[in-house]
């Protein structure tokens, strides 16, 4: 006889199956909102238990893996991974060891310690061996107590830097672009720094996915970002024939973006790239330049040899490495060994273009640091890989397969959200110290000033989807954050580095104490800060968090034109977006910006001849906006470009795809004109607006500014 399903299909889970799931971390239901639970379907729990290498297909598979599972957890003598925060009190792993158990610790310096030494911050190896002679080994993790916060306020520019061309890109904006908005707003605004989106390197093919939030590798940046006239070497090429019509095919891309009003196209801007880049690869390097990126491929080891593989089988065999030949879906195999020798020259051409991004992103970063910039280059951490590109490829035992990362359904999207990326395995992860994440971070912060990192609320959880079933049949897999975090701080420590948490929407309870308390800022959106649990109005500024970034929107969210006119709403209503007639949209969206301008007015930040009416002139609204948030505690204040400049288009229209051109605009005016850098830099609106939140920022917060320091309290 067959065995008998652990439940009926879409049952809840029964008490073993429950055990089970709470033994591994998943979770069996979940609260939606304050007061009310969700119970989660026992298909969804077995798939994420299979998913985890943990068979509960049947009653009497749940009942041996339980066993086998409980027996495990009794019979070790360290979890796989041990987390100490200096100063702090043991870790129970520690406390509950038999009395006489011997600790000796190997630190990744090198030395041998006992538990009782001060140990250095360090991801370190503990063994642990009892008076019966049983012996346990674990990954000790020693951090600080907390993450270095900004001593005092700073204020900022927030840009999508593909939608930020000058005169010299090639069709979308480049790192020559970042590092030259960086010296400009630091040294003329005053900005403290500039956040861009996720530099993440893409899965390549046509077209590509636009998104920056689904990259093929978040271990390596993009080459498109390159500009290719600082590349050491150009100038060998330059008068070449071939690369005066690439330049030539460059200003007609970048053209039809700026004045016949083509979208952003990532992949023409690679294809004209690529070609330039594999001229200037054929210029022999320097031996102080070739010492240096000897230096990078040491540095960066076994990692950038698979990203490099991956770009150059892809080449061959497609963006999807699930469709490539059988051998070669295995990084380790003879067959990939085989094909990465045969394929030498563009494996080569490709770890090239890793150290020359590596090179400008460096220099961006020196360019905000002698702009004055305090902070610097914020750069932004997607939340997961696409299942198609080099993470999933290279780091396959870290991930779940058959899962992918989203949201359940809640208050604004009643059919949960898919994101198409796979979660990394919480077990997988423990049980190497959480070394992939630890050198995501270290790659990360090699240029940042400050790292921002998207749904920070994945250190402690994410919803797992089994593929091919929708949002709603999902469930909740804990990791341990307490290690993701103690990393966090570790690396962010060494690096000098401002760690910045989006933390919006639905949080669990404690996530936001949490981070507090390692010094995470949050995140704080002006149109979201009201007294939720009172009477529901505009928090007032001085109720706000100082802990946090605090902007009036951001890449997903109108922008403030927008928002004040109630574009948005007519935008959605358009594409069919709408869950209610149009007309109650609108009048909701009115009453919301209304009851905002009346805090404002009656904070006396609207200024200026008829701002007591209810017609505000739109720029004078933008600026009182940016008056309050500058009265604000906020640690950090940062500007929506586009709303420098009256852009009433967002970047990405959360629901859409096609219907939208999410992550293709130019930041434009209100007329719809795209802007330059150079235009920019020439506006007195822009200068404007930065001047409300220079003074803003600093006569209202009346902290020291500038430096990170080790702060008591966020």
């Amino acid at each position: 006889m067959a065995p008998q399903p652990v439940e009926p299909p879409g049952a809840t889970p029964g008490r073993t199956l429950a055990r089970l799931a709470a033994l591994h971390g998943v979770a069996t239901s979940y609260s939606p909102a304050p007061g009310r639970t969700a119970t989660v379907s026992a298909d969804a729990v077995v798939a994420a238990l299979a998913a985890l290498g943990v068979d509960a297909s049947s009653e009497e598979a749940a009942r041996a893996a339980l066993a086998a599972g409980e027996r495990q957890r009794a019979e070790r003598l360290l979890p796989p991974t041990v987390v100490r925060f200096l100063g702090e009190d043991p870790p129970a792993a520690l406390t509950a060891l038999p009395p006489g158990t011997r600790l000796r610790v190997d630190t990744e310096q090198g030395e041998e310690r006992t538990i009782a030494d001060d140990l250095p911050p360090g991801v370190h190896r503990l063994t642990a061996t009892a008076p019966g002679g049983r012996a346990g080994r674990a990954h000790l993790i020693v951090a600080p107590p907390r993450l270095p916060v900004p001593t005092g306020r700073s204020h900022g520019l927030l840009v999508q830097l593909y939608s930020l061309l000058s005169r010299r890109s090639w069709g979308m904006g480049d790192l020559g672009d970042l590092a030259e908005l960086a010296g400009w707003a630091g040294r003329t605004l005053g900005a403290g720094f500039v956040q861009v989106n996720p530099l993440h390197a893409a899965v390549p093919g046509s077209p590509t996915d636009p998104s920056p939030y689904r990259p093929s590798s978040r271990r390596f940046p993009d080459p498109v970002h390159l500009r290719v006239e600082n590349v050491p070497g150009y100038a060998s090429v330059a008068g070449h024939e071939r690369m005066r019509s690439l330049l030539a095919e460059a200003a007609a891309l970048r053209a039809a973006v700026l004045e016949r009003g083509a979208l952003i196209d990532r992949d023409a801007v690679w294809r004209l790239k690529r070609q330039a880049l594999e001229m200037v690869h054929q210029v022999r390097l320097e031996p102080g330049r070739r010492a240096a990126y000897e230096a990078f491929l040491a540095e960066q080891g076994q990692e950038l040899e698979d990203h490099a593989t991956w770009c150059a089988l892809a080449e061959v065999h497609g963006s999807d490495w699930r469709t490539w030949p059988a051998g070669l879906r295995d990084p380790r195999s003879a067959e990939t060994a085989r094909a990465r020798h045969e394929l030498r020259d563009r494996v080569g051409f490709h770890r090239r273009l890793a150290w020359l991004t590596d090179l400008q992103l460096a220099e961006a970063r020196r360019a905000a640091g002698e702009a004055g910039m305090d902070i610097g280059i914020v750069h932004d951490l997607a939340v997961g890989v696409h299942p198609q590109g080099a993470d999933a490829w290279a780091q396959q035992e870290y991930y779940a397969a058959g899962m992918s990362v989203g949201a359940p359904p809640d208050a604004f999207n009643a059919r949960g959200q898919d994101w198409d990326l796979p979660p990394w395995r919480p077990d997988r992860l423990a049980a190497s110290g959480y070394a992939p994440f630890r050198r995501l971070l270290r790659a990360l912060l090699r240029s940042a000033g400050a790292l921002r990192i998207d749904h920070v609320m994945g250190l402690f959880r994410l919803w797992w989807i089994p593929r091919g079933r929708p949002p709603t049949e999902g469930t909740y897999v804990r990791y341990d954050a307490d290690a993701m975090l103690a990393l966090l701080v570790l690396e962010a420590s060494r690096a000098g580095a401002v760690v910045i948490g989006e933390d919006l929407g639905t949080v669990e309870p404690g996530v936001r104490e949490a981070l507090r308390e390692r010094g995470v800022l949050g995140t704080s959106v002006l149109w979201f800060e009201r007294d939720w649990d009172g009477d529901g109005r505009p928090l007032p500024p001085e109720r706000w968090r100082a802990g946090c970034l605090a902007t009036a929107t951001n890449h997903d969210l109108p922008p403030t034109a927008a928002r004040l006119t109630g574009e948005h709403v007519t935008l959605r209503h358009r594409l069919g977006l709408l869950t209610r007639p149009l007309e109650q949209e609108r009048a909701e969206a009115a009453a919301d910006t209304a009851e905002w301008l009346a805090l404002l007015a009656a904070l006396g930040l609207l200024h200026g001849p008829g701002t007591e009416q209810c017609a505000v002139p739109e720029e004078e609204a933008i600026q009182a906006v940016h008056r309050f948030l500058a009265r604000t505690p906020a640690r950090m204040v940062g500007l929506w470009l586009p709303d420098a400049v009256g852009d009433r288009r967002p970047q990405n229209l959360p629901g859409t795809w096609d219907q939208y051109p999410n992550w293709r605009l130019p930041m434009a005016d209100a007329q719809g004109r795209p802007v330059t850098l150079e235009d920019l830099a020439a506006s007195p609106r822009v200068r404007a607006l930065a001047d409300v939140l220079r003074s803003g920022v600093r006569d209202g917060g009346g902290a020291e500014q500038g430096g990170l320091k080790r702060a008591e309290t966020a």
